[in-house]
């Protein structure tokens, strides 16, 4: 099968290619797994992160990719979950141990035995893949291929990290930074609360026209200040900057929450800034999104389907993977990206 590996680890930059083309075997499903024709792939940061070294591949050479659809191939030992044929989903979550106190309790995310696909095992910049059956989804008929991929993960980390804003119908969010997981959460609020006003902040203007566009009331740039004091903001960014901007934007007992892997260590003088009385007083909290859950996923899902949501895509073939991870780093285009590899 045709697949692009991750060879070392590499900065990403104009005329580097950091992923090589490559015909592999086509894996074989053990038990309990799945044997998936990958339709469409999504592009995400993080495996930028991975390419980069900041949360490096635990084998090379490695698949990547992790927000994958596509239909079952053949099924495993063991495997009935889903029929030959069937129509799923796999995300950032490919494993995690089952016995621990986290996954008990619903929360899988924090396993210290939690493994992610196109990190720790091969992902979907293939043409086909295995995974657990236990952490694939069904996906409803009514959404397309391109369309369910990105909400995987840009939408259900989207949504873990709406979740854990807790905020109420009507209080104002923000959202810090405005790529393929803040343009989905701000369908999101739109549709779960849809009394509470949204301020987008982002760098460049062609953002920030973007977040207009979806319903955002107010629109900035990341070192501004928002109209009014926000319950609750997302930072969405792989840097260090916008964690104290987003700070002295927060209403009293405010919540940040951090949706991101890894923060690069560019700009991280820049915490130098934070000052106790104008960005942590008045009960002020900072909280990290780590993974997702299953039932983040099946959630995310649900939604897609009963709002109809829809996230703008920009499509890209296989072949041309890395292509989309140099735009994706620069910011060429908005929304998500997703890599189309079998019809």
């Amino acid at each position: 099968m045709k697949a692009m590996l991750i060879q070392k680890i590499q900065e990403i930059k104009e005329g580097n290619n950091p992923l090589t083309a490559a015909n592999v075997e086509i894996p074989v499903p053990g038990h309990k797994q799945i044997l998936i024709k990958v339709h469409t792939c999504g592009v995400c940061h993080t495996e930028l992160d991975e390419i980069e070294g900041r949360t490096p591949p635990a084998k090379l050479p490695l698949i990547p990719g992790h927000q994958v659809v596509g239909v079952i191939e053949n099924n495993g030992n063991g495997s009935s979950k889903f029929n030959t044929g069937e129509r799923v989903g796999v995300a950032w979550i490919f494993s995690s141990c089952g016995n621990c106190k986290f996954c008990r309790d619903g929360e899988e995310n924090l396993c210290d035995e939690f493994r992610a696909t196109g990190r720790d095992d091969n992902g979907g910049y293939s043409e086909y893949m295995v995974a657990n059956e236990d952490f694939a989804y069904g996906i409803p008929s009514n959404i397309s291929d391109t369309d369910m991929a990105p909400m995987l993960c840009a939408g259900a980390i989207g949504y873990r990290s709406l979740t854990l804003c807790n905020i109420q119908d009507g209080e104002p969010v923000g959202l810090m930074g405005f790529g393929a997981s803040a343009h989905l959460v701000i369908k999101l609020i739109k549709n779960i609360y849809p009394s509470s006003k949204l301020y987008a902040f982002a760098r460049s203007e062609q953002q920030r026209n973007f977040a207009n566009e979806l319903g955002a009331e107010w629109s900035g740039d990341i070192n501004e200040y928002s109209p009014v004091k926000l319950s609750a903001i997302i930072d969405t960014t792989p840097v260090w900057k916008p964690v104290v901007e987003s700070l002295k934007n927060l209403d009293k007992g405010g919540r940040l929450v951090i949706n991101a892997i890894r923060k690069e260590n560019s700009d991280i003088e820049y915490l130098k800034n934070i000052k106790y009385e104008k960005h942590l007083w008045n009960e002020k909290e900072i909280k990290s999104v780590a993974n997702v859950t299953r039932k983040d996923i099946e959630n995310m899902i649900f939604y897609v389907s009963k709002f109809n949501l829809k996230p703008e895509v920009s499509e890209y073939p296989l072949k041309n993977a890395n292509e989309a991870l140099l735009d994706l780093k620069q910011g060429s285009s908005r929304g998500a990206k997703v890599l189309r590899i079998n019809d």
